[in-house]
């Protein structure tokens, strides 16, 4: 299957996008000139595993301050910031990361033989049948219901009704079910949270077994606790807040981004993304491989399980 390409469908759909002034056209073609620099910098990257998490977050901050700073914040126009939130050209950086991150050999092996899917998914969230018995329909007229995840560990699930013993007439449907699904923000405040605290509950509803963590960049709310939800863990990924609203409100225009440019790139490098977010990630991941089966035997000997 083909890796997914979240971020760089970003960048091609803001430079063909018609509202996207002039000025920014050849700034976008060198972003996604230098995306693919990125990615093959990702890519070539080798070592343990400590060494090869430590340089693949390396090159994420370098990459996502590029995007962030140089062509974002340094645009002679506004559009690019503030059409941000509608552009996504920053959280769709974490989105492509992760696959890449996982899916190295050095960082978890565990997942080799185990022929799951990595990233963006449609994923199974529950079964219904569009049939009455006044309309019958071939399987009952099974159908699915899907949630997009930002990531996702899956592997593909077919579905088959019908009628009949044999499956003649079957109804077949394809989707993927998820055992790790994460949402990635780019700031994280109360209105998504409790929008998380939803998508968690039909998450879990859906598969039993399944994990859901939220992944936010910078925290924008008073901390909850995550023990009453279906929310596996909330991690901040630079271990910080938002910048305050009256200080963002001077980024709005060219002149207030170019005066506050230091200041705000100041704030970037104090805040990058942190490597032992991504360990904290990855270590829940592992515990969740190796949770086995407890066998009787073992299971006596210690006395619990």
């Amino acid at each position: 299957m083909a890796k997914p390409t979240p971020h760089l469908e970003k960048l091609n759909a803001t430079l063909t996008n018609d509202k996207l002034p002039r000025r920014d056209k050849p700034r976008v073609r060198a972003a996604i000139k230098r995306y693919h620099q990125w990615i093959d910098a990702l890519e070539s990257v080798s070592g343990d595993n400590e060494s090869v998490l430590t340089r693949m977050v390396e090159l994420l901050n370098e990459y996502r301050n590029y995007i962030d700073v140089e062509l974002v914040f340094d645009s002679p126009d506004d559009f690019l910031y503030r059409q941000k939130g509608q552009l996504k050209l920053d959280n769709s950086v974490i989105e492509e990361f992760l696959p890449l991150l996982i899916g190295h050999s050095s960082i978890m092996p565990e997942l080799a033989p185990l022929n799951v899917v990595l990233g963006p998914t449609s994923s199974f969230s529950a079964t219904y049948f569009n049939s009455s018995l006044d309309s019958i329909k071939p399987g009952g007229g099974l159908s699915i219901k899907t949630k997009n995840q930002d990531f996702a560990i899956a592997k593909p699930l077919y579905l088959r009704a019908s009628h009949d013993a044999s499956f003649n007439n079957a109804v077949t449907q394809q989707t993927f079910i998820s055992y790790v699904a994460v949402e990635c923000k780019t700031n994280l405040d109360k209105t998504m949270f409790q929008e998380a605290c939803a998508t968690a509950h039909d998450t879990k509803s859906a598969v039993a077994g399944a994990r859901y963590y939220l992944l936010c960049e910078w925290l924008d709310m008073s901390p909850q606790s995550t023990a009453p939800t279906d929310i596996d863990e909330i991690l901040i990924m630079s271990k910080a807040r938002r910048i305050n609203s009256n200080v963002r409100s001077h980024y709005s225009t060219v002149a207030g981004r170019r005066q506050r440019r230091d200041e705000y790139l100041d704030f970037l490098m104090d805040n990058p993304f942190r490597t032992e977010m991504f360990g904290r990630f990855l270590s829940h991941i592992r515990e969740l491989i190796r949770n086995e089966q407890p066998e009787e035997r073992s299971v006596l000997d210690i006395g619990f399980f």
